[in-house]
């Protein structure tokens, strides 16, 4: 029941900005829509109400990556990047996602301005060290680009829920115990949602892969 309802959330989000997505030959960033709640803020400037409208944003978060470097916020300020959730030891999904995110990191691992966030929901196993080692094994450099994280379970969990908006938890009836999503989430350069794509679909990560360049610009 639990995967069912998974499979439809994730559904429903990548159906939202399918629907209300890019124009096909529109490649400004303003073509990506803002996903996620939003509010109108009013405020009074001399005499004079304002209103603005506040988005969605990735919440404060703090992991250690893969060479034992802490990666926060603060790291992807002003960057263009991808976060997805994993585990190395998942036997279902993770091993297309892993290939596909692949594709989006040869194609901009030069890039100074985007990186890759790749969360273990299983971090008593995927320690640094594995993650490092993991790394190597499917062909990533360093950790200029992509980045692995480990960290509290129940953390990452959380953010992976109400932050990056997927499923992300413990479930032991769930092949390898966890249950998630395989949404590659792109975050613009002021922490917010611009697009969900199944990263376990080519076609999907070829449009992710377009959608890109156009926060990069």
């Amino acid at each position: 029941m639990k995967s069912s309802i998974a499979t439809i959330f994730f559904a429903s989000l990548v159906l939202l900005f399918s629907c209300s997505g890019p124009k096909e030959n529109d490649n400004s960033s303003s073509s990506l829509p803002i996903l996620g709640n939003k509010y109108v803020n009013e405020f009074e400037i001399e005499g004079k109400i304002v209103k603005d409208t506040v988005y969605h944003k990735i919440a404060e978060f703090s992991f250690i990556n893969q060479e034992g470097k802490e990666v926060n916020n603060a790291t992807v300020e002003g960057k263009v990047y991808v976060a997805d959730f994993f585990f190395t030891t998942c036997p279902t999904i993770c091993p297309i996602m892993k290939t596909q995110m692949l594709r989006v990191y040869e194609k901009f691992k030069h890039e100074p301005n985007f990186m890759i966030l790749s969360h273990t929901l299983d971090p008593e196993h995927d320690t640094p060290e594995l993650l490092k080692d993991y790394a190597a094994k499917i062909g990533v450099e360093d950790d200029k680009t992509w980045n692995f994280l480990s960290g509290d379970q129940e953390k990452i969990f959380e953010i992976g829920q109400t932050s990056y908006l997927t499923t992300a938890m413990s479930d032991k009836n769930e092949p390898g115990g966890i249950l998630h999503s395989g949404a590659f989430v792109l975050v613009d350069q002021q922490g917010r949602i611009r697009g969900v794509y199944d990263g376990t679909k080519e076609e999907q990560v070829n449009r992710l892969m377009k959608d890109i360049p156009k926060l990069l610009k």
